[in-house]
């Protein structure tokens, strides 16, 4: 398990209509505010404030197809050559990380493949990295390369 240590984050938040919302600093947009979207959006402020990951190198929720299906991964980084590096699926805190969260990401590095995935749902993290054609367990985010 990989232990975060979330900076201090002050989100924007707004209320619309009884809807909130968080300004999503990534995007550049307000995003409806739902337990998956403060998770997503307080590990978006780990990647960039303490892992030191480049905002203009990330990408959230960008599509992808599966054979019919259109999906979207939570968060892709890419690396300093345009080519994803790192997938995290993001859960609400209520949500456990178990075995379809796993095979979630699993499909969707099919589509995308990257050598390292991440699965969090804000309390818990886990990461893999793929080496040798195989997932192996790691204790700690990459350092951005």
């Amino acid at each position: 398990m990989i232990k975060i240590d979330y900076p201090t984050y002050q989100p924007k938040i707004k209320k619309e209509q009884d809807k909130e919302f968080i300004f999503d600093d990534v995007r550049k947009q307000w995003i409806i505010l739902t337990p998956e979207e403060w998770v997503r959006q307080n590990f978006l402020q780990y990647l960039i404030q303490i892992k030191k990951y480049p905002a203009s190198l990330i990408a959230v929720e960008k599509e992808l197809k599966l054979g019919e299906l259109k999906k979207r991964t939570d968060v892709i980084v890419y690396n300093t050559n345009s080519q994803p590096w790192l997938m995290i699926e993001c859960k609400a805190m209520s949500e456990p990380l178990n075995e379809k969260v796993l095979q979630q990401i699993l499909r969707y590095h099919i589509t995308i493949p990257v050598p390292f995935l991440i699965i969090t749902n804000g309390s818990f993290c886990f990461g893999f990295e793929k080496v040798d054609g195989a997932f192996v367990e790691i204790d700690a985010l990459p350092a951005f390369v």
